[in-house]
């Protein structure tokens, strides 16, 4: 089965929540995190089967481009089929939290 990672990046903690809430919601995925980058800057990352990954980021975007704000909340976003097994080793954001090992759907 190809596992994909998705990222939702947006302003502001409340958009971040939105964000997790509906890309959850939208398809079998499961949420990695939600990392401060920088700032207000929080990006949202999810991964599961490609598809729901696609579907789940769709979902986000929408999310993020409807909560209300003085600017535009919604930052960027972007889905990574089949990462680099290197690449997993050296982020370790990408990677579920031991702990919630149960959790994982894919």
């Amino acid at each position: 089965m190809a596992v994909a990672v998705g990222m939702v990046e947006v302003l502001g903690w409340p958009p971040a929540l939105a964000v997790a809430d509906v890309m959850c919601k939208a398809a079998t995925v499961t949420l990695v995190g939600v990392e401060r980058v920088s700032g207000a800057r929080h990006t949202v990352i999810v991964r599961g089967k490609v598809s729901d990954v696609q579907m789940s980021v769709t979902a986000g975007i929408e999310a993020a481009k409807s909560v209300k704000g003085e600017k535009e909340l919604y930052l960027s976003s972007h889905v990574i089929a089949r990462p680099s097994e290197n690449l997993e080793y050296v982020l370790t954001s990408m990677k579920p939290k031991a702990e919630f090992a149960e959790y994982l759907t894919y």
